[in-house]
């Protein structure tokens, strides 16, 4: 180490701590034989310089003698320096994140949940404007993200419904719409009941625009704080076994966090659905190119067996139309309750993007490997994550 480099502390527990160096792009853990509370209040070899961040202080000797460190741990972390722009311009769809940077954004969404924790009060979004324009319903994605953007100091224009509400109603286009609250806003989070739409939308605007949903197509930042989720809940990305249940053809949430779970290795994904709403064969073809292994069953209880993950989603009756009869025929197929609790493994998770009607029994709710609300709690930290990314950078 040099006399005085400059160090971000990622994690710190009474008997180890991480400091990851911002020069060198390190990080180094450490196991500590004597506690920090054995240090003098005024000791300067701690100096504080900014939030969940220090320097290594003058008195260097006094720190090795108070703390026996040593360093068992030194991994690279990904190459973002402060004050980089974020390679994405917008978010559309899963296929633009390599791990890389998923692994990266990851890191900034900790430091979000920190903030969340012991800065109400954070200002780094302070004069920002994101408008929510949602044309279809949402409770988390669009609460997430106006809380995440309050929570950054940021203020919020919100427009829930406007598909009816918006002067949508009136025949307006998509792309007038958002010429018009680009004028307004600095960033654009939207909803829309049409795939494709959030590109047409990025096509249109000058401004950072979000695809929180569209239609059948995509849910990229619901895929990230699955993933993210995934690997807080299991401790690994690479070599898992994720069970994705119930209407694949429709969920935009699966279809996207199979893109995502291309980027890691050894992944196997198994496909659980009634025959009407079958994953569609594009992701099937992408999964194969980059050489994820799949496979289709039908038998939930042997699939929830093998799998680190069982990730269960709702039968979407408003993706049927006027096509009741196929929509009562996938309904109530398969259901994760006590029994798929049983045959699970201890480690295993079972997840959901919400909102559940009767495809996860409510008795599954006190089990700890029941993981959506936790789930749901993580969206927040993505998507302050991604709005400071956005908006001002690494």
């Amino acid at each position: 180490m040099s006399s005085s480099p400059l160090f971000s502390m990622s994690t710190m527990k009474r008997d180890s701590f991480v400091m990851k160096t911002i020069t060198s792009n390190k990080e180094f853990k450490f196991n500590v034989s004597n506690s920090f509370d054995k240090l003098p209040v005024t000791s300067p070899t701690l100096l504080l310089t900014g939030e969940n961040s220090l320097k290594w202080g003058q008195n260097e000797s006094l720190l090795r003698n108070r703390m026996q460190c040593c360093a068992v741990e030194v991994k690279n972390m990904p190459g973002y320096p402060m004050g980089k722009k974020f390679e994405l311009d917008d978010v559309i769809e899963a296929q633009q994140f390599d791990r890389e940077t998923l692994n990266a954004i990851f890191e900034v969404a900790k430091e979000m949940e920190n903030i969340k924790k012991n800065s109400p009060g954070s200002q780094i979004l302070k004069g920002y404007l994101m408008a929510t324009l949602f044309y279809e319903p949402s409770t988390r994605t669009r609460l997430s993200f106006e809380s995440a953007m309050k929570r950054l100091g940021g203020e919020v224009l919100t427009t829930e419904n406007a598909r009816e509400f918006s002067s949508a109603a009136k025949g307006e286009t998509l792309e007038d719409t958002i010429r018009t609250v680009e004028g307004y806003s600095d960033i654009i989070v939207m909803r829309h009941f049409e795939s494709g739409a959030a590109k047409r939308a990025a096509a249109t605007a000058g401004i950072p625009i979000i695809n929180a949903g569209d239609g059948p197509g995509q849910h990229p930042t619901q895929a990230l704080l699955d993933v993210y989720t995934i690997e807080r809940e299991i401790g690994k990305l690479d070599g898992i076994r994720v069970g994705l249940v119930g209407d694949l053809a429709n969920g935009r949430t699966v279809r996207s966090l199979a893109y995502l779970l291309a980027e890691y290795q050894d992944v196997k994904i198994y496909f659980v659905s009634p025959d009407v709403v079958k994953m569609k064969d594009d992701i099937k073809k992408y999964l194969t190119r980059r050489g994820v292994e799949w496979e289709e069953s039908g038998d939930l209880m042997e699939v929830a067996s093998k799998c680190d993950v069982v990730y269960q989603t709702r039968i979407q009756r408003e993706r049927f139309g006027e096509r009741i009869d196929l929509y009562e025929e996938a309904r109530g197929k398969y259901i994760v309750d006590e029994n798929v609790l049983k045959v699970m493994q201890s480690h295993a998770v079972v997840m959901h993007p919400l909102p559940r009607l009767d495809e996860i029994t409510v008795d599954v709710d006190a089990d700890p490997r029941a993981a959506y609300f936790r789930q749901a709690k993580n969206g927040l930290y993505i998507r302050m994550a991604l709005l400071k990314l956005l908006l001002v950078g690494w």
